[in-house]
């Protein structure tokens, strides 16, 4: 695997440290190794519907592992990876009591899992066999023995029921943060519409590998002019991805025959170098880096305290300057783990700020949509007429503002992280968390929106409100006529009673529409409330989580950084008493263990380019130490 060089590094290091008793520096080191092993690489499969995204899974890893069928939709994410045997697993969340997903403390609940037949995987997350997913399937997970899912390379197979632009597709917006990479899949029938590049471009904002896929190029003869207006729309929109051109038909057919030349013409090898070097490539880049920060960071951690304890033996009358600084650093340091510390205010306010901010825009969203369906209810007559376009209008409206509305979240979220680091690390040397900003799909707690049936307006109901003006009119109006001496029935009360039986009917007829274009209004207004009750309990979780994880980080942090000047402190004070053959023992004995750490540390760098390491550690050996002062006042000053 890609991560055994670095894995290998994390257990020399836990060697190295074993003789200084520093559980907090060991339990760091083991999460780095825990995080190397699981190293799982999310790759996205997004698009439109029918665009060929299961057979392209299908392709990449040369089985037929995602249903494909001309006329039904996948319903259901499936997750494909490597595993020792084929097997499928179905998911499913907790909630079936039609609330939310995540439990009252924001924590996303343990989930049920079912294993079924391969064969059997079709009946749960296609359409035909789980209409409007009724099983309440969170996602399927796929095992398969592949080597191009080696490496913890994971394919996820999205929904392509309604598009980017729907309940599903809002969904997929919001996986968009906890994916390593997202293939955007388009057929060659025709270019990118707007929908298609407005998803690139969030996807790009917190997303680092995007590429593009066309598809079915065995069926379309111009796909070379698509792909070139592809591009050129790319260029324009300012998306920097690459765009890939593949037949998944000629893959499949290239295995069943072995045919190398068939495979090459398909364009799958070149998608699938794409997905080894720069997806899975990069991702173990970012897992060498930050390896080597972590080993680094202990590394000098240890360092300051032999140095420390060096400096004081080798000129005792240079102690009690050297425990004075120590005392201040180791002050400092204590006081980041105090709740007033700034970083603790810089968090929590910032979390506050951001619930308030994303509330609001989440809101503001709503209203803009509640207002332009209701300037369309006005304008556009009858809403029984209209009712299918005007609430499927309003409900992606609505899937398109949540998924902005759930990337700018994430945006925000480690935006505040940077912040928060900052005051650790003047230089941002500190390498963050990997944030939890994963949502569940909240849009499919929102009840589906309904208009109810209201009164009728049929021929029956339009004769009687006629008659009932006309009889009005006329005997109004024949009884008038009787004082002159005419019947009751003239043709002046059979006119008067047609113009009031007109104006009863077109009287009954606004009335009728001002009622239902009032009851379209309302039912529009509470599915947008229940949108934003839904996902305003989705994002406050998601900040919840976020705030637990760079509070337990950085109070992890802060507790190395004073155990470590509190040991520094400790060896220095040791120094002052010690007998001069302890003295003498001692100056002996750190030069040896500055050097393995040295040793250590040089083995570590070549786990990555030199330009890649930002904290770059000094020498380790005690007579490198600045000249203008005690040789420990480096490693307290980046310290504290």
């Amino acid at each position: 695997m890609p991560t055994s060089k670095p894995v290998a590094a994390v257990d020399l290091a836990l060697q190295t440290i074993a003789p200084y008793d520093r559980s907090d520096l060991r339990t760091r080191l083991q999460h780095a190794r825990s995080r190397l092993l699981d190293g799982r690489v999310r790759v996205l499969i997004v698009g439109e519907f029918k665009q060929g995204k299961s057979l392209l899974v299908n392709g990449l890893v040369s089985a037929p592992v995602c249903p494909v069928y001309d006329d039904v939709a996948t319903l259901v994410p499936t997750v494909v990876h490597a595993a020792a045997t084929a097997r499928a697993t179905l998911v499913r969340l907790p909630a079936e009591d039609g609330g939310t997903a995540n439990d009252s403390d924001g924590e996303l609940p343990a989930m049920e899992r079912v294993e079924i037949p391969i064969a059997e995987l079709a009946g749960h997350i296609c359409e035909a066999g789980n209409p409007g997913n009724a099983q309440r399937w969170h996602h399927a997970e796929i095992g398969i023995p592949r080597v191009v899912l080696a490496g913890g390379l994971e394919l996820v197979d999205t929904p392509g029921v309604g598009g980017l632009n729907s309940v599903h597709g809002a969904a997929t917006m919001a996986a968009l943060p906890s994916a390593d990479a997202v293939l955007l899949v388009s057929d060659a029938s025709a270019e990118y519409s707007s929908t298609e590049l407005e998803f690139l471009r969030q996807a790009k904002s917190v997303c680092p590998n995007v590429a593009c896929v066309l598809t079915k190029t065995d069926v379309y003869p111009d796909w070379r002019r698509i792909a070139e207006l592809d591009r050129h729309h790319l260029r324009t929109a300012g998306v920097d991805a690459e765009l890939l051109a593949v037949s998944s038909t000629l893959r499949i057919a290239s295995i069943e025959s072995k045919d190398a030349d068939l495979d090459s013409e398909s364009g799958f090898p070149a998608l699938i170098a794409y997905l080894r070097e720069r997806v899975v490539g990069q991702a173990d880049q970012l897992a060498r880096r930050s390896t080597a920060h972590d080993i680094l960071a202990v590394i000098e951690q240890l360092a300051v305290t032999l140095r420390s304890e060096h400096a004081a033996h080798a000129d005792p009358e240079s102690a009690q300057t050297v425990i004075a600084e120590l005392t201040q650093a180791q002050q400092r340091s204590a006081a980041l783990k105090e709740r007033s510390a700034r970083w603790q205010h810089t968090l929590n306010d910032g979390v506050a700020d951001l619930n308030a901010d994303i509330d609001y825009d989440l809101r503001d969203r709503m209203r803009e949509i509640s207002r332009e369906a209701e300037e369309e209810v006005d304008n556009g007559g009858d809403p029984h007429k209209i009712w299918d376009q005007l609430s499927s209008w309003a409900e992606q409206e609505a899937a398109s503002a949540v998924a902005t509305n759930y990337l700018w979240t994430t945006q925000r979220a480690r935006w505040l992280a940077d912040q928060v680091a900052e005051h650790f690390s003047t230089e941002g040397t500190e390498v963050l968390p990997k944030l939890r900003t994963e949502t569940g799909d909240a849009l499919e707690y929102v009840r589906e929106m309904q208009l109810r049936e209201g009164e009728k307006f049929g021929t029956s109901q339009k004769a009687l409100s006629g008659l009932r003006g006309s009889y009005v009119g006329v005997l109004m109006f024949g009884m008038l006529g009787t004082v002159v001496g005419l019947p009751l029935i003239n043709p002046f009360s059979l006119g008067a009673g047609l113009l009031l039986g007109g104006k009863g009917l077109a009287d009954d007829r606004r009335r009728i529409l001002a009622r239902r274009q009032s009851e379209a209004k309302a039912a529009i207004r509470r599915y947008l409330d229940d949108v934003i009750f839904q996902v305003s309990k989705e994002s406050r979780d998601m900040l919840r989580r976020v705030q637990r994880d760079l509070r337990d980080h950085f109070t992890s942090r802060a507790e190395e950084l004073n155990r470590s000047l509190q040991a520094s402190l400790a060896s220095a004070q040791r120094s002052v008493n010690v007998s001069a053959t302890e003295r003498k023992r001692r100056l002996a004995e750190i030069p040896g263990e500055l050097d393995k750490l040295e040793k250590l540390q040089r083995k570590v760098r070549t786990l990555v380019s030199d330009g890649d390491i930002s904290n770059v550690v000094p020498d380790l050996s005690p007579e490198h130490a600045p000249s203008d002062s005690p040789a420990s006042q480096s490693p307290i000053t980046a310290l504290s």
